[in-house]
């Protein structure tokens, strides 16, 4: 009786390559390389040329991952930030839990962008301070939007003042909901007896976006009048911060 020869058979072919081509091949190329930096060279070269406005949002938000994520092509995760959060300025603010859920975010992006954050906030707030805060109200009203007008929960803050109506100190004195923070007349103005301020301003942001006050604003600025005029002390205005723009009750005749 004739035997037949034992064939094995294998799932798969053997390969052509050796372990060391296969995990060459699986690197990025030489080629793939020289794009990527070259890419990072020209924009970093055409902003520094052009500013800002030579360069596409996406492509902003592209020098700011550079740092972040040395060895990939940001342009996917620049755009998700973009598409998510609507704007540089909108995924500059976002809160470092929301960053985390676009795809390709760790945490060095949340760190850079939060660093971002935190040096356009100190660079407003310098120039607030740096004269009296009612004769400069582009820049109050560019530091409010800095500090809040992104902000995805309400939030009361007051500006404590001189007698020459320049800044002592910024503080947040409530945080609350999408749509309220509690606001406790008796805790501002301990705060500005012990700062020794004479004048406040007081600023809260609407999370919707629209800056218009509503009637609890407008009840809760009277409480906080009467409050100050107790001890002395001036309210100078109160200023709503919104995503669409900034409003200021003494401005509208409510206060």
């Amino acid at each position: 009786m004739a035997v037949e020869p034992v064939v094995r058979k294998t799932s798969e072919a053997p390969s052509l390559f050796g372990a060391d081509d296969v995990e060459a091949a699986q690197r990025p190329s030489e080629v793939e390389k020289d794009h990527r930096h070259g890419h990072r060279d020209r924009l970093r070269s055409r902003f520094m040329s052009g500013g800002g406005q030579a360069v596409a949002d996406y492509e902003l938000m592209e020098l700011v991952l550079f740092r972040a994520i040395p060895r990939k092509d940001v342009k996917p995760i620049a755009k998700r930030l973009l598409e998510r959060f609507g704007d540089f300025a909108g995924a500059i603010a976002a809160e470092p839990e929301r960053l985390r859920e676009v795809d390709g975010v760790g945490e060095a992006v949340v760190v850079e962008l939060k660093v971002i954050e935190a040096a356009a906030l100190k660079l407003a707030q310098e120039r607030v301070a740096e004269q009296p805060v009612i004769s400069s109200s582009e820049a109050l009203t560019a530091y409010c939007r800095a500090a809040m007008g992104r902000r995805g929960e309400e939030q009361f803050r007051v500006l404590f003042l001189d007698s020459k109506n320049k800044l002592i100190a910024d503080e947040v004195l409530g945080d609350g909901t999408v749509d309220q923070a509690p606001v406790y007349p008796r805790k501002v103005m301990k705060r500005a007896l012990e700062l020794n301020a004479v004048a406040l301003i007081l600023v809260h942001n609407h999370p919707s976006g629209d800056p218009t006050p509503s009637r609890a604003d407008v009840a809760v600025t009277k409480k906080l009048c009467e409050a100050a005029d107790t001890f002395g002390v001036k309210v100078h205005d109160h200023v709503i911060v919104g995503a669409d723009g900034v409003e200021s009750l003494k401005g509208l005749g409510l206060m």
